[in-house]
């Protein structure tokens, strides 16, 4: 069974009401759930599980099983054995998750001021990061955050676009990204768009507006081999 992903429609989504599928040896599939499971650089949702006398079932991250096509909720050691049937409340980390959101969008920003192919990148709630194939002199940390953060200060709203599988093949040019290719196969996919900034396939949680990731801190630049210059950033705040 395919798990729905509200998160998809709306990553600010905090709490919902999801009903057990299967109890895997690696985790709990649900119907539904809001839990951002591992991927495209960016970590898995942490939060809780409620169920109905009130018991919290503490997650401990969200992983996609792509052999089952579902997301698997990892629950902390020593959680209750739910049962398949039950309805819970599936409750996010906030705060952490919106920090994710913001660095995450900070990133697709980034990704416009450095301009050269994006070789790999990570999203964690105290900072990200992302590698270009690019010569090394060509990053300067005072000036990369100084157009970052004028940037964002514009305030522009992010928007969900969805292409087909041919429009996308039709123009390479939008897949940044050389490490991580978007899913095909499923006929459509999902791209976040910047007026003005950015236009690129990505599958994960973003901010309404580029405003709200706030400036942001080029905390260091280095060499990670032959085709990897780190640029690694985290919020001012």
């Amino acid at each position: 069974m395919t798990t729905e992903l509200l998160f998809r429609d709306d990553a600010y989504l905090v709490s919902a009401s999801g009903q057990v599928v299967t109890v895997h040896a690696k985790g709990i599939e649900l119907d539904r759930t809001i839990f951002y499971p591992l991927g495209g650089g960016q970590v898995g949702d942490t939060g809780f599980l409620v169920r109905g006398n009130g018991e919290r079932i503490t997650i401990a991250d969200t992983r996609k099983d792509h052999a089952l096509d579902a997301v698997l909720h990892l629950p902390a050691a020593g959680a209750t054995q739910l049962e398949v049937g039950e309805t819970l409340t599936l409750e996010i980390d906030w705060p952490r998750r919106y920090r994710l959101m913001r660095l995450h969008t900070a990133l697709h920003v980034m990704s416009c001021v450095v301009a050269a192919p994006v070789t790999g990148g990570h999203i964690a709630p105290d900072k990200a990061r992302l590698d270009f194939d690019i010569d090394m002199g060509l990053l300067d940390g005072q000036r990369i955050e100084s157009e970052v953060n004028a940037l964002i200060s514009r305030g522009i709203d992010t928007e969900t676009v969805w292409i087909t599988d041919d429009e996308l093949d039709a123009r390479p040019e939008l897949v940044k990204t050389m490490s991580v290719q978007p899913p095909r196969g499923s006929g459509r996919v999902r791209l976040l768009h910047i007026a003005g900034i950015d236009l690129q396939p990505c599958g994960g949680t973003h901010v309404r507006n580029i405003g709200e990731i706030g400036a942001i801190r080029v905390l260091r630049i280095r060499n990670e081999g032959k085709h990897n210059r780190r640029v690694e950033i985290a919020l001012a705040d």
